[in-house]
């Protein structure tokens, strides 16, 4: 029987789904390349038992400190390290490790990231403009937006987020940095809101529930996505993980990654569709698993989640 996320901690995502594909097993090796506060990887490494192993990643030291204290409940062996999960070659060769029976990566992020304002993700929250993962090192949000070219700034917003006013927003952020710094998430927010014909105020809901099963927008959504994907080089991480997914997977192994906007999807449904042409899976998810209606209201955040699998020949 599943445990119940403990009251106040992050949700995570597509839970039963996830056990559902990954298929935990006492005794086996699971590798959660985005720990965060441990939702996914407490249930996980209850699965595998005492006798399983767990191994986690994350870029922010902050989410470690947290998951450490909750996985250290479960009593079984886990090994958590400071750094990306596309790391994970050199994380297994220093464990003497050879391969995973499942792995798991979270692309998305936990709501406490998201919900503190210092760390500047949300663009309804009055932070600085950060949005780096590990916040120490790296450049800055406020630094990419005062150095991309208008044309960088569309081609990302349009290749990456999929957002219509890409042109739109670019210019009004070159227009603006001429005459001063970006230095706050809400002046930003505000900024994309007036360039797209939607003034936002502070107080704005990051989504606004139009219908039964529809949500409207924020107009800064797909931007500060964006900008987190660029700050944190989140794709070229991403892609470096599904070329080598092969390798770090025992024969039988499964594989899950949830991807939380289009640019990610194209990517794992591209790389599990040659792999599986090329005979290194022997199955795939044909449809991404989304969220149900009711996970959805529980969770709003959830929404934009999809889940793909696959298991090593």
């Amino acid at each position: 029987m599943r445990r119940s996320t403990p009251q106040g901690e992050h949700i995570p995502v597509l839970l039963e789904d996830v056990l559902t594909v990954l298929q935990p097993q006492p005794g086996e090796i699971v590798f959660d390349g985005t720990i965060g506060y441990a939702g996914h990887a407490s249930e996980l490494l209850h699965e595998v038992g005492p006798q399983g192993r767990l191994i986690g990643t994350d870029f922010d030291p902050v989410n470690l400190q947290n998951a450490r204290l909750r996985l250290e409940q479960e009593g079984s062996t886990f090994h958590l390290e400071h750094g990306n999960y596309a790391s994970i070659q050199t994380i297994l060769g220093k464990l003497g490790i050879d391969g995973v029976d499942m792995l798991l990566v979270d692309l998305g992020m936990s709501s406490m990231q998201v919900d503190d304002p210092a760390r500047g993700f949300s663009y309804v929250r009055e932070g600085p403009l950060d949005m780096r993962m590990d916040p120490t090192r790296g450049k800055t949000a406020a630094d990419l937006l005062m150095t991309l070219s208008e044309q960088e700034l569309t081609e990302a917003l349009e290749t990456i987020g999929d957002e219509p006013n890409a042109a739109v927003i670019a210019k009004a952020i070159v227009t603006h940095r001429q005459t001063e710094i970006f230095s706050t998430t809400v002046e930003l927010s505000r900024l994309i809101g007036h360039a797209v014909g939607q003034p936002v105020d502070r107080e704005q809901g990051r989504k606004l529930r139009k219908g039964k099963k529809q949500w409207e927008i924020h107009p800064a959504a797909r931007t500060f996505q964006v900008l987190r994907i660029l700050v944190n080089r989140e794709l070229a991480n991403l892609e470096h993980l599904l070329r080598i997914l092969p390798e770090v997977l025992k024969p039988g192994g499964r594989a899950a990654i949830i991807s939380f906007h289009s640019g990610e999807d194209r990517r794992v449904k591209r790389a599990f569709k040659e792999g599986f042409a090329a005979g290194w899976y022997t199955a795939i998810a044909d449809e991404p698993v989304r969220p149900r209606f009711d996970e959805q209201r529980r969770n709003p955040r959830s929404r934009s989640a999809k889940l793909r699998w696959a298991i090593k020949a």
